[in-house]
């Protein structure tokens, strides 16, 4: 028998529809993921056979082969595994649903059976509303970031228990209610614990640099001796622009989502400001890895990139900048894959004067910094 489930995937920024086919065949006992899939994907087989164990469920002693289609797609993470385990279930028949939802099944299985949450919820379901996905039956705690979707019908769940419980209900399928948290309105916590610009006593030339800066968006560069307020002047710069709006903050959180950073914490609630060490290599800069993943200009979109000891930084990261900040998107290109993402940011830098940061010139050592701004 062939059970076919529908899934997805997040490639870059975009939502990839993926369909596991679920065979079950005579053959000597054997389970095996064919699609392009990575590790992690691979791995997936001993999540789920152990998930239904330790739920109570029989595992069929057949011949079990998964097919991810498209199969030219490259697949990773943990997005499959309900999918997965439901078509086995389906298919050997251990579950006959009542139900069956047009809907994308997403989640990572835990080895007792319960369901954890995935990375890029939000873009996933931002993209794939766009083609007419409105169904997802998803692990609970991703249900804060698709609470800032409009038109879905979620159906979240705890355990793979669950899940097999609501399929096998009589009745219509009754969604979750999910209330927009806001509409509308300004996503800044009044918690937050953000540096004001109006904190900052004196450093009048400093202070009013940025606020050209935030005006106009341009780029600030701070040079001045240590302890001169650099640090803390780039700080305060995201306290300038106005609180944002909601299409503003879901454009930034969908690159948090797609890096990991949100999970269940919905939507960020204040400007990032990205802070990397001077060590940080180019890919960790500007994205990067077998499977793009987005990099630090790009977790700052929206916000504030500052670079401390600038020229401590490698020349080929500095670089790297240039091509980015005029066209405010990244496109990386990889082994595993290609992706674009977002990377509107303003960049603050931040040096000493020289080397020795003016050590041993007593009146330098008192002077005022200096400020550059440029575009």
């Amino acid at each position: 028998m062939v059970a076919k489930v529908e899934s997805a995937c997040l490639i870059g920024m975009q939502g990839a529809r993926v369909q596991v086919e679920v065979s079950l065949a005579k053959g000597l006992p054997s389970f095996s993921i064919v699609g392009l899939p990575d590790a992690s994907v691979r791995e997936a087989r001993d999540r789920v056979v152990a998930a239904i164990r330790n739920r109570g469920f029989a595992f069929p002693s057949r011949k079990v082969t998964v097919n991810l289609a498209p199969a030219q797609l490259r697949k990773e993470g943990g997005y499959f595994d309900l999918a997965i385990a439901i078509g086995i279930l389906v298919a050997s028949e251990v579950v006959v649903p009542t139900r069956w939802p047009r809907g994308i099944w997403l989640g990572e299985l835990a080895l007792d059976g319960n369901l954890r949450p995935v990375r890029g919820m939000l873009p996933l379901a931002k993209s794939l509303t766009d083609q007419g996905w409105n169904q997802w039956i998803i692990p609970q705690d991703n249900v804060a970031e698709l609470s800032y979707v409009n038109g879905l019908d979620v159906f979240p769940f705890r355990s793979l228990t669950d899940v097999v419980a609501w399929l096998s209900k009589e009745g219509p399928l009754e969604p979750v209610a999910i209330a927009s948290p806001w509409k509308d309105k300004p996503v800044l916590s009044s918690e937050t614990q953000m540096i004001q610009i109006g904190d900052i006593k004196g450093q009048l030339l400093g202070k009013r640099a940025l606020e050209i800066a935030a005006a106009g968006n341009h780029n600030v560069l701070f040079i001045g001796a240590p302890g001169a307020g650099k640090t803390l002047l780039a700080q305060a710069l995201r306290s300038l622009p106005p609180p944002w709006n909601m299409d503003e903050a879901l454009d930034a959180s969908q690159v948090h989502s797609a890096a990991g950073f949100l999970m269940s914490h919905g939507v960020l609630q204040e400007r990032p400001f990205r802070s990397p060490h001077h060590s940080v290599s180019t890919a960790a800069l500007i994205g990067g890895g077998k499977v793009p993943l987005p990099g630090e200009i790009s977790l700052a979109h929206r916000g504030v990139l500052f670079l401390d000891e600038l020229p401590e930084f490698r020349r080929d990261a500095l670089e790297a900048l240039r091509q980015p900040l005029e066209e405010g998107v990244i496109q990386i290109h990889r082994s595993g894959g290609r992706a674009q993402y977002p990377c509107g940011f303003l960049l603050v830098g931040a040096m000493n004067p020289c080397p020795c940061g003016y050590r041993g010139h007593p009146v330098r050592e008192a002077s005022d910094h200096f400020v550059l701004i440029g575009d």
